[in-house]
């Protein structure tokens, strides 16, 4: 009895921990679903630093120039200077 017991033992272990290689926390299908929202996070996190970059871009150029701020009051507030005429066309 005692020459079958270990390798029953050792058989069930083995199949245990195969079992939780395929369908277990930590599982070849878990791994790669964790890897897919890794990969699209990662994704989403380098749109959003492209975006934070432009705008401290614009906070940079704001800080630094006056043609920033010209053109967001010309093009956004419809401001002129003086002695400047605004000409509007519409089709």
């Amino acid at each position: 009895m005692g020459n079958r017991l270990v390798p029953a033992i050792l058989i069930v272990l083995l199949a245990i921990f195969h079992a939780q290689l395929w369908i277990g926390r930590g599982s070849i299908p878990s791994v790669r679903e964790m890897q897919q929202r890794l990969d699209e996070q990662l994704a989403e996190n380098a749109k959003a630093q492209a975006h934070n970059d432009q705008l401290a871009a614009e906070v940079r150029d704001l800080k630094e120039g006056l043609e920033m701020v010209e053109e967001k009051a010309r093009n956004e507030l419809g401001m002129v200077k003086p002695n400047e005429i605004f000409v509007q066309i519409i089709k």
